[in-house]
């Protein structure tokens, strides 16, 4: 009848052997490690599903039955960012990573951006999109250049203050820079970052917004094709450009994503809701915020046995990540990572070991509602 995704984004379950490659330190384990710098976690749900099969996780024991059928996956597509997880869920394997930047954008980039804003950035550097705000807000605020930076991902983010530049006018910005930024320089997202406060208190706004290159074909749209609905929360939408989505909903934060999934159990007989929790990612794993990491981890365990209550007989449910975001780790980068599957249904559950690819997601989905 129904299946629900919930994303927890950056929920990796520990490092994939080529993580070397993309910069990561060893040992990167988001979950896990997060057990073991916030002290023991209580997730008494994800513990009954099996989820401490998966990785070492204090005070998530492996258990002999699990509820669920339990995996970690490998990837296959090349990346650790956010579209290239999404993608692979939806059977989209990306077999050459999107360019990213450690030294800022190529002059002709900073040039016609510029063109674009009709003034030249402040930044163009790798930074935290925190402490940026903070450092060059108050330069912006006198001038009105907006904050041009990027991150370890294949990202192309513009930070303006909302009082100075009009949200209207910063989305603009950024749907123009997604239409010039072609190959080579396809970054896979174009994010505007608006942000309020005073010199010394700036704070980012929910009013993020998120330009992903053109996905090819997915799961999504052998979805729609066949009259079966995909119903979008947070920031599926932007990763996907709408392909296949037939509503979508944006999400202040973790909690309104899961009360916007509840309502739409309310209301929907059949089809796909796709849900992605992005605080897991940006307020806990790059700000390397491990016991808020932690304390997420817990709200979500008791909102997933509520969401369980919630199923009919017939629907399924999947807890997967998209990559990882180890909040133990050096820097603030996204880490390499296995993430989770966690599928819940009528059957039995079973530990399946490591299974390669993430399109074991979208291919469940697809089997769920297109086998009725």
């Amino acid at each position: 009848m129904r299946v629900v995704t919930i994303v927890i984004d950056s929920g990796g379950v520990g490092a994939l052997p080529d993580c070397a490659s993309y910069g990561d330190a060893p040992g990167a384990d988001t979950i896990g490690n997060v057990s073991r710098a916030a002290g023991p976690l209580h997730l008494p749900t994800f513990e009954r599903y099996g989820l401490g099969l998966l990785a070492s996780i204090c005070g998530v024991p492996p258990v002999a039955h699990p509820r669920a059928r339990v995996a970690r996956l490998r990837a296959r597509s090349a990346g650790k960012d956010s579209v290239t997880g999404h993608w692979e869920m939806a059977g989209i394997v990306t077999a050459v990573a999107f360019p990213t930047y450690p030294g800022g954008f190529p002059d002709e980039v900073v040039e016609r951006f510029a063109g674009i804003a009709g003034r030249a950035p402040l930044g163009n550097r790798t930074a935290s999109g925190t402490q940026i705000i903070q450092e060059l807000g108050p330069e912006h605020l006198s001038t009105g250049r907006p904050i041009l930076y990027t991150s370890a991902d294949s990202v192309f983010q513009v930070a303006a203050h909302e009082e100075v530049i009009p949200l209207a006018t910063l989305y603009e910005w950024c749907e123009r820079a997604r239409e010039m930024l072609v190959v080579p320089h396809n970054v896979s997202r174009v994010i505007a970052r608006p942000f309020l406060g005073k010199p010394g208190a700036f704070y980012r706004t929910p009013n993020r917004r998120d330009y992903a290159i053109e996905p090819p074909p997915s799961v999504l749209d052998d979805l729609a094709a066949d009259g079966i609905e995909v119903y979008a929360v947070g920031k599926i939408a932007d990763i996907f450009c709408g392909h296949g989505i037939a509503s979508s909903v944006r999400a202040i934060d973790n909690n309104d994503a899961m009360e916007k999934t509840f309502g739409l159990l309310d209301s929907v007989n059949r089809g796909f809701i796709f849900t992605n929790l992005n605080d897991f990612d940006t307020k806990f794993g790059h700000r390397r915020d491990p016991r808020g990491y932690a304390e997420a981890l817990a709200a979500l365990d008791a909102e997933i046995s509520r969401l369980e209550s919630r199923l009919r007989p017939g629907d399924e449910m999947i807890v997967t990540a998209d990559h990882g975001c180890d909040p133990t780790a050096p820097g603030s980068d996204h880490t390499r990572e296995y993430v989770p599957f966690v599928h819940v249904s009528d059957a039995p559950g079973a530990a399946l070991g490591d299974v390669d690819g993430l399109e074991l997601v979208g291919a469940t989905v697809k089997a769920a509602l297109k086998g009725r």
